[in-house]
């Protein structure tokens, strides 16, 4: 699919204006480039990934004043007994993101399609656990993914990664200019609540679905890699 089609009909519907379409289609090649930085890193495909035009905005529930901004999220989309996994990126992070920001958010989401590749491998049931709030979605977060280290090889990227997420993600520049350039300019913004950003599928679809032995293989690499470094960090 054209990673750019729903920004291209929302700028043609005049849903986006000019200048921010103009402006997320010149600096989507850093998309391109961190796609492909993780890709190398990993020695693993990265998943289907398209711009949404608008920003995710995500509460504990529809009347909470608490509430997060969501720039890119891992979707598994289910068609005809077959399982996509789709990374959804928000049109405000490659509009408005440093490089450094936009490959850090690429490779987590990269990092929760594993682990959700993982279970399925493993022919765990998936659904993810509710949390009362946003922090605690924040920790949940973290513990459904695999260890970066265990991953990733490229060490400028595993910077990244740790600066942006050292307890779930904020940068908060990035999010005052989504707020100033975006939210109060009324641009297109989808509310949803946390119980909505989880994963579910049922236990017959996921003993259907057969992963490529490469990516079964890589995995387990992975799980071996990072069960290394967990007892090095305990002794």
């Amino acid at each position: 699919m054209n990673p750019l089609l729903k920004v291209k009909e929302a700028f043609q519907n005049g849903i986006l204006p000019e200048k921010e379409y103009s402006l997320i289609v010149k600096r989507f090649p850093i998309v391109i480039s961190g796609i492909s930085r993780i890709e190398k890193a990993s020695g693993v495909n990265f998943p289907i990934a398209y711009v949404e035009p608008s920003v995710t905005m995500s509460s504990s529930n529809v009347n909470s004043f608490e509430y997060g901004i969501l720039f890119a999220r891992t979707i598994p989309v289910v068609a005809n007994d077959n399982l996509h996994v789709v990374i959804q990126i928000s049109a405000p992070l490659v509009a408005y993101g440093l490089k450094g920001t936009i490959h850090a958010i690429l490779a987590h989401e990269f990092l929760h399609y594993l682990e959700l590749m993982r279970k399925i491998s493993d022919m765990e049931l998936i659904s993810d656990e509710l949390s009362a709030n946003l922090f605690e979605n924040v920790y949940a977060d973290n513990q459904r993914l695999f260890e970066p280290r265990a991953v990733f090889s490229d060490k400028t990227l595993l910077s990244h990664i740790t600066k942006k997420f050292p307890s779930g993600f904020r940068d908060y520049k990035l999010e005052d200019k989504v707020i100033k350039y975006w939210i109060e300019k009324n641009l297109p913004t989808t509310n949803i609540t946390l119980d909505t950003n989880t994963a579910k599928l049922s236990p017959d679809l996921v003993s259907k679905i057969r992963l490529a032995p490469k990516l079964t293989s890589k995995i387990k690499s992975f799980e071996l890699k990072a069960s290394k470094l967990r007892k090095k960090r305990l002794y």
